[in-house]
Formats: structure tokens, C-alpha cells, sequence
């Protein structure tokens, strides 16, 4: 090993506690003061009024029509995961917008900082939002009546995929909004695409119910697949939840592993290319 090399490998080996040091230290930039003020209660809202604007005026209808399942708090559960977790998203967006357009981005690149770490140090903050979030959803649910029914494994791969779904809805709008630079814009212009897919889903009712020209559109969207597997991974009293087959959980997870892989190279070059 030549002196040159040995001291570039030094050096590389002396950034990455550095870079840790810097994410933890831009972390808790996002995350003490979302505590302080009180900014999380929104992370716990949303899943509260998800639940009840789409179960109190849908639960007589939904058990008349009917759904397949024991209740339609077991049925409608998997749509307020996703909803929640859609919602972590936008205010993900707006947040990245923020600092494009404040010129944070660009203080950063002027600074000895890993060019990674003020992207990963959203996304730390946006998955404990999405934590927050998804454990009031669940609660939630509990309260109108969710339940699991199948064992510790399945419970687990329950909640890991719905972390899943929930960090790659975040990964794309940071991406966005670190694109867009204007924090108003993205965030109208993101609201509206998960309204659009949870209506036109499975999340709310089954399929059949829906005109047949858009059935196809209905079941083969994402959220109508999320929804599936959800429902799937967290079974139900009646044999109508489908099981947890490779070939259920495949299109789900295509999805939101192809929103990571498509995501994750857009976030480097955005990040590298800071000024």
C-alpha cells in the first residue's frame, strides 16, 4: 500500500462516524423540535380522522351491501394505514421543497457534509412521523374493531410492510419536493393522487361494486394491492382474507420495492448536485 493510498483509505474511514455524527445531529433538527411544538399531534390526527370520516358514514352501508369480511373495520383498516402513511408524505414533500427553496440546500453544500446525509436525515424524520402515524392507525382500528387473527409472524410482516409502503410514499416525495423547490405547489399538487387512488380502490369496497369499465383500473392499482396484502397479513374470523402466498404478496411488493428502486437513484443525483 503506497502512502497516497493509505491516506485516502484513512480518510474514508474517518468520514463515515463523521457522516453519522452529522445525520444524528440533522436528525434531531427535524425531530426535537416537531416534539417541543407539538407538530407530531398532526401525525396522530390524520389516522384519527381517517378512521372516522370513512367508518362512521360507510360502516351501515358497506355492512348492507357487504364486503366478504367479520366487519368492515377489519375491511377498511388497511386503507387508513395508507392513508396515513400517504399523508406522512405530503407533509415529507413540503418539507423538502422547504429547504430547496430556503437555500438550506445550498448551505449544506457549502459546508464539510456528506452530500447524502441532509436527504437521509429527512427521511429519519419522516419515518418517525410514519411511525407515530401508523401505531395511532392501529390504535385506531382497535378502538372500531380491528383485529389480528393470525399469528406473531404474519402481525410483524403486518406492520414491516406497512413501514415498507410508508418509506417509499416518503423516499418519492422527497424526491419531488427537493425537485419542485416550491413547498405550496407540491404539496396541492400530492394531495390529490392518494384521494384519487384510495376512492378508486378496494380500500373502501370490494371491486364488484364499482362499474365495470373501471373494475380493472380498480384492482390492479397499487393501493387496491397494498390493501390485499394487508388484509391478507392481518386475516380475519371468516376464511375471506385470502392467504399469505408469494403470489398475493408479489404485486404489492413490486410496487413498493419499485418505488424505492426507481426513488433511491433520484435521491443521490439530487443530493450530489447540491451547490
Amino acid at each position: 500500500m503506497t502512502a497516497a493510498t493509505g491516506a485516502a483509505w484513512l480518510a474514508r474511514a474517518g468520514a463515515a462516524p463523521r457522516r453519522a455524527q452529522q445525520w444524528w445531529v440533522l436528525t434531531a433538527r427535524l425531530v426535537a423540535p416537531a416534539l417541543r411544538s407539538g407538530e407530531v399531534i398532526t401525525s396522530v390526527l390524520a389516522p384519527v380522522t381517517f378512521t372516522a370520516s370513512f367508518y362512521i358514514p360507510l360502516k351501515t352501508i358497506m355492512t348492507f351491501a357487504g364486503t366478504g369480511f367479520s366487519s368492515y373495520a377489519q375491511y377498511l383498516m388497511p386503507l387508513v394505514i395508507l392513508q396515513a402513511a400517504a399523508f406522512t408524505a405530503v407533509s415529507a414533500a413540503f418539507r423538502a421543497a422547504s429547504d430547496a427553496v430556503s437555500g438550506l440546500n445550498r448551505r449544506w453544500g457549502s459546508m464539510p457534509v456528506g452530500p447524502l446525509v441532509p436527504a437521509a436525515a429527512r427521511m429519519s424524520g419522516n419515518v418517525f412521523r410514519l411511525v407515530v402515524a401508523m401505531l395511532t392507525a392501529v390504535v385506531c382500528g382497535h378502538v372500531i374493531g380491528f383485529r389480528f387473527y393470525t399469528g406473531a409472524a404474519d402481525t410483524a410482516g403486518f406492520l414491516l410492510f406497512s413501514l415498507l409502503i410508508g418509506v417509499a410514499l416518503c423516499l418519492g416525495a422527497d424526491v419531488i419536493g427537493t425537485a419542485s423547490r416550491s413547498p405550496e405547489a407540491t404539496a396541492q399538487a400530492l394531495v390529490l393522487p392518494p384521494l384519487i387512488f384510495g376512492m378508486l380502490s378496494t380500500g373502501l369496497a370490494p371491486a364488484a361494486q364499482f362499474p365495470g369499465w373501471v373494475q380493472p383500473f380498480v384492482r390492479n392499482q397499487p393501493v387496491s394491492q397494498w390493501a390485499a396484502a394487508l388484509r391478507a397479513l392481518a386475516g380475519d374470523s371468516l376464511p375471506n382474507a385470502g392467504a399469505v402466498t408469494w403470489s398475493l404478496l408479489a404485486p404489492p411488493l413490486a410496487w413498493a420495492l419499485g418505488i424505492v428502486a426507481l426513488c433511491v437513484p433520484l435521491s443521490v443525483r439530487l443530493s450530489r448536485r447540491r451547490a
